[in-house]
């Protein structure tokens, strides 16, 4: 059975190292060995055809480090087309012909007039050397420059995006290689710029040397005369050099797009006729000056006559697909859900009214339902901010909030429901919020067009711009603009763009409120889920043992102390196993807890196997068991205002010192002790860590970092009842 043609091509592609090598390697036969003219015929015709080609690719490029191999096909070709000059110049100098290509373009472009050949050879090497060459060698170096200064400050940027869990460690690798990839390819495009600049030079000095050795041999060798032998070396020579500098041309203008191009999710002519067709008003504008010029006495009627025509016909067009005569922006451009449904636009609450003040059609009865529908978790922002959420303009606004909840759901097991994007006209500008179930439970501000700058690693520069507070942790920061950008980020301040500031403070809100938004339908969607890997132990639990109200509650409080639900067939384990001994979910937790030990207490540890923790003292902790207040729903400490001021000072005082040294605040407790007091201390220590001593893993230590001391009235009392 014959091998198909694409089965061949697919083998040749296979074996695209030795066909480079190969391709080297008859490259450098080119300089040493005489060539047929047939065949020389055959190298031109592909140096010109590998030219449009590479022109071609960059034009279909989407992202300028795509096509990394660039610079050194580069050098490549401009060695191949020196060879080629090289291998013409010495058929042309031996036998006065070097093939029929050369042959053509010295008698047939250039009509056989050598003073016409060289003014056009001349200018084609003043475009390429002068004009084209020398600005994209420009714009290469600067790319260079600024991509490698920059440089830190992206890689500082994408740790801080990954240790706020906006992004994963896949997605920060991925963009770490991505940040190298583009100053690799900038820094590389820098010195690929000389090649095409000593290419041109080579072409002016081998052209000149073929006329006057060609004009020498002429005369003196072949018995011509002088003006015979003028005219066939010359235009032998300036055919030579249209052949080598028209490729040399077109690869000097693929440089130079490559390099001004910006990283654009579509092709280089998609993304300039999208730009330039994008105002029909300016179409209209150009086409009424043509029809100016066409009027004028004197100028051709016709040519503008016809371009004021076309300019017209696209301008009306436009219009009728986009009536604005604008790009869409604002609110009706900006999606409402992460997952990608359009946004209604205009005030809060407005579900689709018609455009253009039509009369709306009579709400049907499934709408007017769809008025009392509450959204999970919602994001309000101002009419400045609208520009974040707009994909058009650049806003990736939205893709971040699906990255937020995907990252949820990897790290913490917890699916977060679609989350509302929408515009409020009652907020400030530049202000936004965050909505549970319709309550605002967090806002910041934020400046589009400048970019928050913090400083935590003091330094003792001080940046140009308006001060803010980071609306996470509360750091100092700095709004600049883009020219004290780079300044920041070589002083090593970090600095995220606005869109960053909000996404990180979406997460960190989603993180503490988790418990918040796991309802009874997302734990029956994640044990549904579960049934097809473990039926026996869904049929198990459920409806025998507990219901989902309780596994909604374990769950619940775990998330409520940042432990991750992931390992849900465990805990649901530990739920099954403990669920005959009690069904009220707080004891419920604590038991479950000891199980997931082994999992979330490294994560506190200072060294892998120490945990650097504060701890009670006996008397003060037996003190605090006779406290515990239990109810059927809740549990907590019922503590007098002196004792419960003493822990809350003591406490104070210790886990700033911990917090000082770049540690956790983690308190261990007895079981007996640790929920009530968790409970007790959550409101003044919302990001302190308490421990029981049975949740530890059995390899884990306790460097003691402090001991609470019993306040003073309780060891009075202690000694009073002692002695009595």
């Amino acid at each position: 059975m014959p091998v198909s043609s694409n089965a061949h091509i697919t083998r040749l592609l296979q074996r695209a190292d030795l066909l480079f090598t190969f391709a080297l390697f008859g490259t450098v036969l080119l300089l040493v060995l005489p060539v047929p003219p047939f065949l020389i015929d055959l190298l031109l015709a592909l140096n010109i055809g590998l030219s449009l080609l590479v022109l071609l690719a960059i034009v279909y490029v989407k992202d300028p480090p795509e096509f990394s191999g660039f610079p050194t096909m580069l050098l490549v070709l401009t060695l191949f087309r020196l060879a080629l000059n090289i291998s013409s110049t010495r058929q042309i100098l031996a036998h006065g012909y070097a093939g029929e290509i050369i042959d053509s373009f010295g008698h047939f472009v250039i009509q056989g007039n050598y003073v016409v050949g060289a003014v056009v050879f001349i200018i084609l090497v003043v475009i390429n050397f002068v004009v084209i060459t020398k600005g994209a060698g420009r714009i290469a170096e600067v790319s260079a420059r600024f991509t490698l200064d920059a440089l830190p400050g992206k890689q500082m940027a994408i740790d801080a995006e990954l240790n706020a869990g906006i992004i994963d460690e896949v997605q920060a690798t991925a963009r770490r290689v991505k940040v190298q990839k583009e100053a690799d390819f900038y820094g590389a495009m820098d010195g690929a710029s000389k090649f095409v600049r000593g290419d041109a030079v080579a072409g002016i000095l081998i052209t000149l040397v073929n006329v006057l050795g060609g004009f020498a041999i002429g005369v003196f060798q072949m018995g011509m005369s002088l003006g015979e032998s003028l005219q066939k070396f010359t235009l032998l020579s300036i055919g030579d050099g249209l052949v080598s500098q028209i490729p040399a041309l077109i690869i000097s203008i693929g440089a130079g797009l490559l390099v001004t191009r910006a990283s654009d999710n579509n092709n280089l002519g998609t993304q300039v006729t999208g730009q330039l067709f994008r105002y029909p008003r300016a179409l209209a504008i150009a086409a009424g000056c043509m029809g100016v010029f066409a009027l004028m006495p004197g100028m051709p009627t016709i040519p503008f006559a016809s371009l004021a025509l076309l300019a017209g016909f696209m301008a009306k067009t436009l219009k009728v697909l986009d009536p604005d005569g604008t790009a869409a922006t604002g609110a009706a451009a900006a999606p409402a859900k992460a997952g990608g449904k359009a946004a209604a636009g205009g005030k809060p609450g407005e579900t689709g009214a018609a455009a253009g003040g039509e009369a709306a059609a009579p709400a049907k009865t499934e709408d007017v339902r769809k008025l009392i529908d509450v959204d999970v978790f919602a994001i309000e922002i101002g009419y400045g901010l609208l520009s974040l959420a707009d994909t058009k303009v650049g806003g990736d606004l939205l893709a971040r909030v699906t990255g937020v909840r995907k990252t949820l759901a990897r790290e913490k097991g917890i699916v977060v429901p679609p989350i509302s994007v929408r515009d409020n006209l009652e907020l400030e500008a530049n202000d936004y919020r965050f909505l549970l179930r319709g309550k605002a439970i967090a806002k910041g501000s934020l400046m589009p067009g400048r970019f928050m700058a913090m400083n935590v690693t003091g330094s003792s520069v001080r940046l140009r711009g308006m001060p803010t507070r980071e609306p996470v942790f509360n750091l100092d920061a700095v709004w600049i603009d883009d020219s004290e950008r780079k300044t920041a980020e070589l002083n090593n301040f970090t600095v995220v763009d606005p869109s960053s500031v909000l996404i990180t403070h979406l997460s960190e809100t989603l993180k503490a409120n988790a418990h918040h938004l796991l309802g009874r339908q997302d734990v029956q969607a994640l044990v549904d889920h579960l049934k097809a890997t473990h039926s026996a132990l869904i049929a198990e639990l459920l409806p025998d043992l507990v219901n989902i109200g309780v596994i909604q509650r374990v769950l619940q409080n775990l998330l409520r102390e940042n432990i991750a639900i992931l390992n849900l067939p465990l805990i649901l384990e530990g739920i099954a196993d403990f669920a005959p001994l009690s069904k009220n979910p707080d004891d419920l937790s604590e038991l479950v807890r000891r199980r997931l030990g082994l999992y979330f207490v490294p994560e506190y540890e200072a060294k892998p196997g120490s945990l650097k923790a504060l701890t009670l003292d006996p008397r003060f902790e037996q003190a605090l068991v006779t406290k515990v207040h239990r109810s059927p729903t809740d549990v907590g400490l019922a503590l007098d205002p002196a004792t419960g001021r003493h822990l809350l000072e003591e406490l104070s005082r210790r886990t700033n010192e911990l917090t000082l040294k770049g540690l956790p605040a983690v308190l261990v407790v007895s079981t007996e002790t640790r929920l009530p007091l968790k409970r007790f201390l959550e409101p003044s220590f919302p990001r302190l860590t308490v421990l029981a001593f049975q949740e530890l893993p059995s390899a884990t230590e306790i460097d003691n970092a402090g001991i609470i001391t019993a306040p003073a009235h309780l060891l009075r009392n202690d000694g009073m009842k002692a002695a009595a």
